[in-house]
């Protein structure tokens, strides 16, 4: 089978995530997620929990100072594009629809 070409290159980068999703019965979730890459679009991450395709969340990537300088977070908004089949590890793909990068600000 031929691959399909993507319109970005992943990049393999390791960042804590957390997810944040609403379930069919309307509770607000989250858990703590690692990526494996990043796209100019998108981020494929590994979780604990098992997410149906379409699925909307949001997700914050705290962004290494070693990258930023100072402290940034990313706060996207996205929805799970590819899930993991069943007897793999639960990881999924998600496409950011949009996006907001703000500095962390100290805590009080």
């Amino acid at each position: 089978m031929a691959e399909t070409r993507r319109a970005h290159k992943r990049i393999p980068a390791k960042f804590e995530v957390d997810v944040f999703w609403t379930t069919r019965s309307g509770k607000q979730r989250q858990v703590k997620a690692e990526t494996k890459d990043v796209s100019g679009t998108g981020m494929f991450m590994i979780v604990p929990v098992r997410l149906r395709r379409e699925t909307p969340i949001t997700f914050k990537v705290t962004l290494p100072t070693e990258i930023t300088r100072v402290p940034v977070e990313l706060i996207c908004q996205g929805r799970v594009i590819r899930a993991s089949r069943a007897g793999e590890p639960p990881s999924f793909g998600a496409i950011i629809d949009d996006y907001e990068i703000r500095p962390v600000l100290p805590a009080e």
